[in-house]
């Protein structure tokens, strides 16, 4: 059993620096509403190198930026040698071998369209057109998955609100002196799509046939992850404003949208809130998929436990709400940050309103949050680990060094990226390279592959797994989407495994 090491060890992040690429989001007197969305980001090995990879997407300056990582934290600009060349409103990314050559594709998605590129070797080629995903709608996230397990990552699209309005809406903060961004209840839903990967580098749109079209709303990111254990993979899409959608897999590409009986459509207040970056994954260490993701001020960051019965709403029960307080969240990431067994929840905040602390006593910008687990059930704040106020939105966690630690990067509307090295005292890891949806169980903790985390954000890289003071694992298991299984016996730690 890991031992429990939450008040011995005390964590430690060093400022490393930014990416020199400013986030452009093109704020204007107009107060429209894509300037405060921009921010996604990605981390993966797009030259096989072995060292992970940074993506930050271009937002109103319309040029994606690739950074090829050196090692030591040291980055280089290799957008134009790369081959991108993205003239889109970009918001969101998603990181997927969909043609199983064995490199990582990258999708951008925006306020006017998509563009998908293959990976060829340290270059990619826009196939967008060729592949058939075209889209014209607002997308501000999406993810790869396998929707009718048959090997081949499908894609899910993530659309905001009707783009641009039929008409334009002029909104005012209280008291009617300052414009402010308008809420999303003056603009329409939208249904999400789905593509089907047909497997000769062709995607055909499913949307209507599968049932994701049925549903109305204004999604803000999307995860997934098998919440009834039936192999199927399952879709968690929070709205913004609006009841949540979870979309049950019902197997050969159908989906049913059970939110409501699954008890993740409202919290326990029964008010839609304004959901943002979310996590789908085991936060507790049970065995079973968990939800939860960020909000804004004064609807704390709803997380929803799996009962195998269906979700509980444990926001308070687990002291979130109160450790929360009135912060507002964009990017969240559910990972161990100091290896010890227990996953720590990592928000990146800031309010909407780039005004709002001129008509409330809220705060536009803020800083970094890490709730720490104590491996009980409960969270605490772990304090100011990483100062600075600022308007975040993306953000990505992944061992950038390959030192076994996890380290953060995360977007900032009108500055540039932010790196966050983990300088943590060291304990024991292992990580497991798998493919996407893929779960690997190693003693209580299970981790299901997903590229799709956060906010408008993607992360391709090894699972990873905190072990304290273990040195030896005694069993690691894993099923592969195929269903296959493979279990691995007296694994040494501090190693990536590639089963």
């Amino acid at each position: 059993m890991i031992a429990a090491l939450f008040l011995l060890a005390a964590l430690s992040f060093r400022d490393a620096g930014t990416l020199p690429t400013r986030l452009n989001h093109a704020p204007s007197p107009q107060k429209l509403l894509p300037e405060t969305m921009a921010g996604g980001l990605a981390a993966f090995d797009y030259d096989g190198d072995g060292l992970l990879d940074i993506l930050v997407t271009g937002a109103a300056d319309r040029q994606d930026r690739l950074f090829r990582n050196k090692g030591n934290f040291q980055f280089e600009d290799v957008t134009a040698a790369s081959g991108l060349t993205t003239k889109l409103h970009s918001i969101g990314a998603a990181v997927g071998d969909y043609n199983g050559d064995g490199r990582p594709d990258l999708l951008i998605v925006g306020v006017s369209g998509l563009a998908l590129y293959r990976n060829d070797g340290k270059k990619f080629s826009d196939v967008t057109l060729s592949a058939g995903v075209a889209d014209a709608g607002w997308s501000v996230a999406a993810g790869w998955f396998d929707a009718d397990n048959d090997g081949l990552l499908d894609l899910f699209l993530v659309h905001y609100v009707v783009w641009p309005p039929t008409q334009a809406k002029v909104c005012l903060a209280p008291g009617g002196e300052r414009q402010v961004y308008c809420h999303p209840k003056y603009f329409g839903p939208t249904a999400n799509r789905l593509f089907r990967n047909r497997g000769n580098g062709t995607f055909v749109d499913i949307s209507q046939s599968s049932g994701i079209a049925l549903r109305l709303g204004k999604g803000m990111s999307v995860s997934f992850g098998d919440f009834d254990a039936d192999g199927r993979t399952d879709i968690f899409v929070p709205n913004d404003a609006l009841p949540n959608f979870l979309f049950h897999n019902l197997g050969q590409g159908q989906f049913d949208e059970v939110a409501l009986t699954a008890g993740v459509a409202l919290p326990d207040s029964g008010r839609a809130v304004s959901g943002m970056g979310s996590a789908f994954t085991d936060v507790n260490n049970d065995g079973r998929p968990d939800i939860i993701f960020t909000a804004l001020a004064g609807e704390s960051f709803p997380y929803f436990q799996n009962s195998g019965r269906g979700f509980e709403d444990r926001t308070s029960r687990s002291r979130l709400a109160a450790a929360i307080g009135r912060r507002s969240g964009w990017g969240i990431a559910v990972a161990d940050f100091d290896n010890d067994g227990a996953k720590d929840i990592l928000t990146a905040n800031s309010h909407v309103m780039d005004n709002i602390d001129q008509h409330s006593g809220d705060r536009y910008r803020l800083p970094l949050s890490l709730f720490r687990s104590r491996n009980d059930g409960t969270f605490e704040d772990a304090g100011p680990l990483f100062p600075g106020d600022a308007a975040h939105r993306g953000l990505i966690v992944a061992d950038l060094d390959n030192d076994g630690r996890l380290d953060v990067v995360v977007s900032r509307l009108g500055e540039e990226p932010r790196l966050w090295r983990n300088e943590g005292p060291a304990q024991n890891w292992l990580g497991v390279d798998v493919p996407v949806g893929a779960m690997v169980r190693i003693g209580n903790q299970t981790c299901v592959q997903t590229t799709a985390v956060g906010y408008a954000s993607s992360v391709l890289a090894p699972l990873h797994f905190g072990l304290g003071s273990q040195v030896k694992i005694p069993k690691v298991q894993i099923v592969y989407p195929d269903r296959k299984t493979r279990t691995l016996q007296d694994v040494p730690v501090n190693q990536v495994l590639k089963p």
